[in-house]
This record gives structure tokens, C-alpha cells and sequence, in this order.
């Protein structure tokens, strides 16, 4: 027990100065439960309250829909619930939904591969740029290594197939090899037709496959499921930070040159041959 004169220090320090709890505890040596039972907060807790919501009849219903479809969003289930009588409005149901709505954590690939074994490659659209007297769509091909983040980016004004083909190219040329195992995404410049498991790639594609004598050609993951994809991840950081939009440019070739025809970033080495001798 406390002296009276000391409980009311306390609570003149918690209610007048507004002391906190751990400040009042500290000044006087006492432990925070010792100070919480002279400020009796307990006794101005609420308990639970007993009043019925009008949502309550239909809390079973609101369980069921959201575990079968967890993204629903309140407005459809305000509608659903509006033709089974439920007099209340929308935002009483958003918070009910808010608390009853299943979390469910997205799915990722995550990768580990040895120096040499994969490379990740897609495209990177950038809207429009002026130039000379024209507007041109500009997309960036990226290409880089799942072991060391090595990364190649090069501009083009289109996806095609060929300028798929050349980035490739450019980039082994300066890594100075190609990796054992390429993933690509569902480009239909590459895949032509898919069945299952059973993927169809286009002829020009598989040359290069053979040409740069590849170890091994695999798709990515599903779309849901691309998060571990490194030139999505890696890539996107570090192409969104290059300010093209407002410039104008009279070529693809103008572009940054930290950007265009070079990759980055750099090993410690200055280049990426010993992760491919590596390798052997």
C-alpha cells in the first residue's frame, strides 16, 4: 500500500500534468503496475458491450461469403445483404467487414541459384517520348542475373521479337557468356502456344537458345506468383528513378548512357566474366 499524499502526487501528475504512466513511475522508484493501481484506471474501463448491432443476424452469412470469396468488396455484400432484409447502412457493414475478412499473405518464389545458373529477362514500358517531329513508344528491355543482380537494360521503340532477340544478344556479349537457365515471361513474341505444361516457343527463339548454347529455357511463374521474378523486383527500382518522359529525344540512342548500351551495376571486378567461368 501507498500513502494517500503519494497517490494523490499521482494522480495530480497523471490527470492535471499529464504525466505519463512510465514518467510517473520512473520519478517516484515505482514499478507501472503500482501506478496504474493508484490511478484506479481499471474502474473506467468499459467492459464489453451487450447492445446488438443490426448486423449481427447475418454475421454467418457475411463468415461464409468472405471465406469463399476474401476479395469481395463491402458494397457487393451491402447489395447482397439489402435483398435479405438488412436494414443498416455501408459503413456499418465495412467495419464488421473489416474484422471478419480472411488475411491472406501473397505467395512469392523466393531464388537461390548458383553464380552462372539463371537470368531474368522482360520488358519495361515507358510511355511516350518525343522525337524530332514524332511521338514514339518507348520500352526498355532488362535482362539481369538471379545470383549477383547483375543487371542490362537497353531501349527500344517496340517488344518485337527481334529487338527481344538483340537485347539478349548485347547483353551476353558484355557479361561475356550466358547463363545455364534463362527465364522469360508469357511473351507471345516467344511463346506461341501453350497447353498445360506443354509450351510451344517460337523457332527464332529456341536459335538463339542454341546459339548461346544455353544450359537449360524455363517460363517464369504464374502472374500471381511473380514476386520472385528479379528483373520485375531488382529491374523496376532501379529503371523507375531514369527521367526520360520530359525529354526529347531524336533517338533510342540518346538516351542515358548508364542506361543504354551498358549495364549496371558493376561487380567488384568491373564485369561479370568470373560468374560465368565460374560455372565450368
Amino acid at each position: 500500500m501507498i500513502a494517500a499524499e503519494l497517490k494523490a502526487q499521482i494522480r495530480h501528475w497523471f490527470h492535471a500534468e499529464h504525466w505519463k504512466v512510465g514518467t510517473i513511475a520512473t520519478q517516484l522508484g515505482l514499478h507501472p503496475d503500482t501506478v496504474r493501481r493508484a490511478l484506479e484506471t481499471e474502474r473506467f474501463r468499459r467492459g464489453p458491450s451487450d447492445r446488438t448491432r443490426l448486423t449481427d443476424p447475418y454475421l454467418d452469412f457475411l463468415r461464409q461469403t468472405l471465406q469463399q470469396y476474401p476479395r469481395l468488396r463491402a458494397t457487393r455484400l451491402f447489395q447482397m445483404l439489402q435483398a435479405r432484409g438488412y436494414p443498416g447502412s455501408v459503413v456499418q457493414l465495412r467495419r464488421v467487414v473489416a474484422q471478419l475478412r480472411p488475411h491472406q499473405r501473397e505467395a512469392f518464389l523466393c531464388l537461390q541459384v548458383f553464380p552462372g545458373e539463371q537470368a531474368q529477362a522482360d520488358w519495361a514500358s515507358f510511355g511516350e517520348v518525343q522525337m524530332g517531329q514524332a511521338r514514339r513508344r518507348l520500352s526498355a528491355f532488362v535482362v539481369n542475373l538471379s545470383h549477383s543482380r547483375a543487371l542490362w537494360l537497353e531501349f527500344f521503340c517496340d517488344q518485337s521479337l527481334e529487338s527481344f532477340l538483340l537485347g539478349h544478344v548485347h547483353a551476353f556479349h558484355h557479361w561475356g557468356g550466358a547463363p545455364r537457365v534463362l527465364l522469360v515471361d508469357n511473351l507471345r513474341s516467344v511463346v506461341l502456344e501453350r497447353y498445360g505444361h506443354n509450351v510451344r516457343f517460337h523457332p527464332r527463339w529456341l536459335e538463339l537458345v542454341s546459339v548461346a548454347k544455353l544450359g537449360g529455357l524455363q517460363e517464369n511463374s504464374p502472374p500471381q506468383l511473380r514476386r520472385g521474378c528479379g528483373a520485375q523486383r531488382h529491374g523496376g527500382g532501379v529503371i523507375a528513378g531514369i527521367p526520360l518522359l520530359a525529354r526529347s529525344l531524336p533517338s533510342v540512342r540518346t538516351t542515358p548512357a548508364a542506361a543504354c548500351g551498358r549495364g549496371f551495376p558493376l561487380s567488384k571486378e568491373g564485369n561479370f566474366s568470373a560468374e560465368f567461368r565460374d560455372r565450368n
